[in-house]
């Protein structure tokens, strides 16, 4: 049985803290969190007990963190972690700032250094198997994507505010899954964004929708679509098209029954909350994290991986700024 200590009880810290309870091979022994009332309620349900963070890092039993904290933690807690010897599970993204992140590259990738980051998409099994397809040439060659992301409704414009804008906080999971899929880096990005949606989230110096294009050095092309609001549900859909044909991922439903009558077809609704799409994704993405702690794998998602996000979405970032194509560097 392994043991963890949980950074952040908030609600991605709840959810891990659920699936690290539900683990057979793991158990959440400390939470730790400034807000003592959040804090407690996550430990009471999971048998866990409430403690700061010099005590979780302090004990040699535990072998796993979860960093769940607020972005403006992550680094400083990962940092923590890794030196006190213990296996990383990150939440996205590493940090805010690419070049205090960039930074922090020896301290991170040290031999021993186990830090997976939380692109939990990787782990959704739609996604998995589309990438199983394609590296298995079931349409042939890719030569493009089309990756829609559309939240049902747009954040408060408080946490636009902290969120490090929509290309770190919500686009960055995507220039993850173009990586992931092209199976090159992109090596021109493109963007052009806007405020259409939500006139506070302009004020608060961000925008709501999004086009970006990426390029590779071999010309496949990724279209990433980004928007605050769908007004139909939590669209997460990816085309891959190749040589010899098309492989999608759709939308998951909250059935898969469907009425047909003479006024048409008509199938049930999206799935309207990122908890409820990626679900089985965060379950699968701790149980690669067991996998990891138990040194029976390595992070499918590491540093280099946070890093390349991080380069891309400023690149975007700078793009729209610019109004021109961006090479991106890191």
């Amino acid at each position: 049985m392994f043991e963890i200590a949980l950074l952040g009880a908030g609600r991605i810290g709840q959810v891990h803290a659920r699936n690290v309870a539900a683990h057979p091979e793991l158990r959440l022994k400390y939470v730790v969190d400034p807000n003592s009332n959040t804090a407690e309620h996550v430990a009471a349900q999971t048998g866990a007990r409430v403690a700061d963070l010099a005590i979780a890092l302090g004990d040699a039993a535990v072998v796993g963190v979860i960093v769940a904290s607020p972005t403006n933690q992550h680094l400083e807690q990962c940092l923590a972690a890794a030196a006190a010897g213990k296996a990383i599970l990150c939440e996205k993204p590493l940090d805010l700032d690419l070049h205090r992140a960039m930074s922090a590259r020896s301290a991170l990738t040290g031999t021993g250094i186990r830090l997976l980051l939380g692109f939990n998409r990787r782990f959704d099994p739609h996604f998995a198997t589309l990438k199983e397809r394609l590296d298995g040439g079931t349409v042939g060659t890719l030569e493009t994507l089309h990756i829609i992301s559309h939240d049902p409704a747009p954040p408060p414009a408080q946490y636009v505010r902290s969120s490090g804008g929509l290309f770190k906080d919500m686009a960055i999971h995507d220039f993850d899954m173009a990586r992931w899929l092209l199976g090159e880096e992109p090596s021109e990005v493109h963007a052009a964004a806007r405020c259409l949606i939500d006139p506070s989230i302009g004020e608060a110096g961000d925008v709501d929708t999004a086009k970006t294009l990426l390029t590779t050095a071999s010309g496949r092309l990724c279209v990433i679509s980004n928007s605050r609001r769908s007004g139909y549900g939590y669209d997460q859909r990816i085309e891959a098209f190749g040589s010899r044909g098309l492989a999608r991922a759709d939308n998951v439903l909250e059935s898969t029954v469907s009425v047909w009558s003479s006024g048409g077809m008509a199938s049930d609704v999206l799935q309207n909350f990122f908890l409820d799409r990626y679900a089985s994704a965060y379950r699968r993405e701790l149980a690669h994290f067991a996998k990891v702690i138990a040194n029976e794998a390595s992070p499918a998602v590491g540093y280099a991986d946070g890093i390349a996000a991080l380069v891309l979405a400023e690149a975007a970032a700078e793009s729209v700024r610019v109004g021109a194509p961006i090479r991106p560097r890191n």
